[in-house]
């Protein structure tokens, strides 16, 4: 608790020297003093959507974490591979050094001391989390009845992204080399997606887009990349080794553009997309 408490202090008194030093109209500072990026936005954007596998257990400082989406600023942020302490001081980070306040929700699937820390006898949640800049509401949490290797799940928020009603959907699918249970996984996934007129779906399915087992995705739902179909020659890959792993599927919504941006912070990149929510996407109804 105490080095928990010194390392907020820590970081928040960097940000108040840098405001100093360079003047409130500056851009952001990142918590080690410097500025973040010339591009980064100065407020959530209404309209841009997230998804981000965190990486667990990698040793990884949340204030880098949060400074990093702080760089993007989404609307709406789905993370996979989360510990509650984790996405916890994240949106402490979020609100103290960048001025970013997020509302959350979490899709938790186990208790797991290694990845998340914890007494012996109160080990942190594993799993899933939505972080949104306005109220979410109506959130659904499903264990998929096989989680293969590790279990496994999805969860649902309503909320608003550009200003429209909107259901989130966050999922992680078992590990690779595990396709029928994906199949099995999707198979619960995809119809409750297809339920809904207007959906986003964010999350790692540890699949290729050509993968059999994700045609019922595909089915109801397309990617953010329009050129990004059933064929993995054409997809941007989201992951160190050269894969694309991690998907925002829309039903229902037109992407304006899309961004997958490498990070030292986690062995998935960040996959971003900004909608049309007025325009339908070419997904079946």
């Amino acid at each position: 608790m105490v080095l928990r408490r010194k390392t907020r202090l820590l970081a928040g008194a960097m940000v108040v020297v840098c405001t100093v030093l360079v003047g409130s109209s500056a851009p952001r500072c990142a918590p080690s003093g410097r500025s973040l990026p010339a591009g980064a936005v100065r407020e959530v954007v209404p309209n841009r959507v997230m998804t981000w596998n965190l990486c667990n257990p990698c040793e990884v400082s949340n204030v880098d974490r949060a400074s990093e989406i702080a760089t993007h600023a989404p609307q709406v942020i789905g993370m996979q591979e989360a510990c509650v302490r984790d996405v916890e001081r994240i949106r402490a980070y979020l609100k103290d050094l960048h001025g970013l306040t997020y509302h959350v929700e979490y899709g938790m699937v186990l208790r797991n001391r290694s990845r998340c820390g914890g007494a012996p006898w109160k080990p942190g949640a594993f799993g899933q989390a939505i972080l949104s800049a306005a109220p979410m509401k109506d959130r659904t949490h499903v264990e998929y009845p096989d989680g293969g290797s590790e279990d496994r799940g999805y969860m649902a928020v309503t909320t608003v992204v550009g200003g429209q009603s909107v259901r989130v959907f966050n999922t992680h699918l078992a590990h690779r080399r595990q396709e029928a249970v994906r199949a099995h996984q999707i198979g619960v996934l995809a119809p409750e997606v297809g339920r809904h007129a207007r959906a986003i779906v964010l999350g790692d399915f540890n699949a290729l887009p050509d993968a059999p087992e994700l045609a019922p995705m595909w089915a109801v739902a397309a990617d953010t990349d329009p050129r990004c179909r059933t064929a993995a020659g054409t997809c941007r890959p989201t992951t160190d080794w050269q894969s694309k792993f991690d998907y925002i599927f829309l039903r229902g919504m037109a992407p304006l553009k899309h961004r997958v941006q490498p990070t030292p912070y986690s062995d998935h990149h960040l996959l971003l997309t900004e909608l049309d929510p007025t325009q339908r996407s070419s997904a079946l109804s």
